[in-house]
Order: C-alpha cells, then sequence, then structure tokens
C-alpha cells in the first residue's frame, strides 16, 4: 500500500429520494493515476463534485492529506492543492490562451486575480511572473505557439489540453480530470495519455473518470468502479478486466 492522499469514509450523496452516491469507502494513493469508471449515472461526477466543493456529502467523509474537507469552501479547497476540469470543457473564450493559464496562476499570487486587473506598478513585476509561469505550463501542454490567441477559437482537443495546463497553473498535489478524452480522435487521445502521464512525473496525483477503456487500462495505476453510485471493484486494469462483475455491469461480455 502507498501513502493515502484522499480517502472517502462512508460517503453518500443523495438528491431527494435518489442516491447518487452510497457508502463509498475508497483510498487514492499518492502519486499514481487512479482511474473511476462506471456507466452513465453511476455517480462518479458527483464524487468530483463533492471533493472540490461544488456539493455537500448528505453524510460520510472526505479527507485530503489526513484533513477533512467536507465543510471547506470550494476556494479553501483548491488552496490546499485540488484542482480539477470538466466533462464540458470551461474556458474563457474571448481571453486569449495565456490569459486562461495566468488565471489559474492568480490563485497562487500575492494580489489574486481581481487586483491584478487594476495593476498598480508595484505589482507588476509579480505579473511578469504570472505570466512566464503561464507560459511555461503552455509549453509543458503543447500550446506555446498558441499563447496570444483567443482561446474560443481552439479546437476542441486544444481547449482540453488548455483547461488543463490552467488546472496546473495552480500548482495542485491532486488533480481530478472528468473525461478528459471525451470528444477526441485517436490522435488526441494518445497524447492525452501521454499528458497524464507527465503530469504524474511531476509528483500531481491524478484521477480521472473516464469512458476510453483503452485509455484508462493503459495509464492507470488503479482503477475503481462505480455502478449505481457503489463501488462494486477496485484493483489493477489486469484485475479489473477480469473482474466478472465488473464484466457484467459495465464492460461487456
Amino acid at each position: 500500500m502507498g501513502e493515502p492522499i484522499l480517502e472517502f469514509y462512508g460517503l453518500r450523496k443523495e438528491f431527494g429520494g435518489v442516491v447518487a452516491v452510497d457508502r463509498l469507502d475508497f483510498v487514492v494513493d499518492r502519486d499514481t493515476v487512479t482511474s473511476v469508471i462506471g456507466p452513465n449515472g453511476a455517480g462518479k461526477t458527483t464524487i468530483f463534485n463533492m471533493v472540490t466543493g461544488f456539493l455537500p456529502p448528505t453524510s460520510g467523509r472526505i479527507v485530503f492529506k489526513n484533513r477533512d474537507i467536507n465543510a471547506c469552501k470550494q476556494h479553501v479547497i483548491a488552496s490546499l492543492g485540488i484542482c480539477r476540469t470538466f466533462q464540458s470543457v470551461q474556458i474563457f473564450s474571448e481571453m486569449t490562451v495565456i490569459e486562461n493559464v495566468m488565471v489559474g496562476r492568480h490563485l497562487r499570487s500575492k494580489t489574486g486575480l481581481i487586483l491584478s486587473c487594476i495593476l498598480p506598478p508595484v505589482m507588476r513585476p509579480e505579473e511578469k511572473k504570472i505570466r512566464e509561469d503561464a507560459r511555461h505550463w503552455l509549453r509543458f501542454v503543447g500550446l506555446d505557439a498558441s499563447a496570444d490567441i483567443l482561446a474560443g477559437s481552439l479546437p476542441l482537443g486544444n481547449q482540453r489540453m488548455l483547461e488543463i495546463a490552467r488546472a496546473l497553473a495552480t500548482e495542485p498535489k491532486l488533480l481530478l480530470l472528468d473525461e478528459p478524452a471525451s470528444g477526441l480522435n485517436t490522435r488526441e487521445t494518445i497524447a492525452m495519455g501521454e499528458l497524464i502521464g507527465n503530469i504524474r512525473a511531476l509528483g500531481v496525483t491524478v484521477v480521472l473518470v473516464e469512458h476510453d477503456m483503452e485509455l484508462v487500462m493503459g495509464i492507470s495505476d488503479h482503477v475503481a468502479v462505480l455502478n449505481f453510485g457503489m463501488l462494486i471493484a477496485e484493483g489493477t486494469p489486469a484485475q479489473i478486466q477480469e473482474n466478472p462483475d465488473v464484466i457484467t455491469a459495465y464492460l461487456g461480455e
């Protein structure tokens, strides 16, 4: 067993009479790539929403680096080192590519995003550093050449890369990727897998929700399978591929 970075204990989320996540007990180890898979409606994105403070759990505990984060606000959770992307790409279309990444970087700045818009002279050296850091992350994801174009003009694959660059600019310890390969072609999916491996090499723990089984089985250290909000199996990719419950519930005969 490795060192835990994220732990769930009896986690439950109800929406009225509907149980989206039910009694989830699960541990994510530090410095790993963990995939959460399952049919649509299995509760995968709901877990991400609870971890990042978008939704409060109905009951149970979420622990990040030995700290209970159930009652933490979204900005506090982000400052602790948790960042995410979304199923539908969330970028600022009318801002340039590099400005999008700078928004993420301002989480770690002394001035913050609002004061940076005024840009008093005393803040200019820090703003220059933020721009340099943003360009570094654009190079990391392969978008440096597109830094000064409007983000909305990028193709979908590059928009997903941009969203990841912005997330990385926050210096996360835990990165949650919600269907990062959705809408990508084969070449783009391969590039996404390589990028996730490079992110892990930085010392960032990655948890992804994904339906592309080739991607999942190729990059994951650990796979958790949900069905109707419950954890039905977990293990290595090889163990999951051979698990009869998983085959019945999700992978198919």
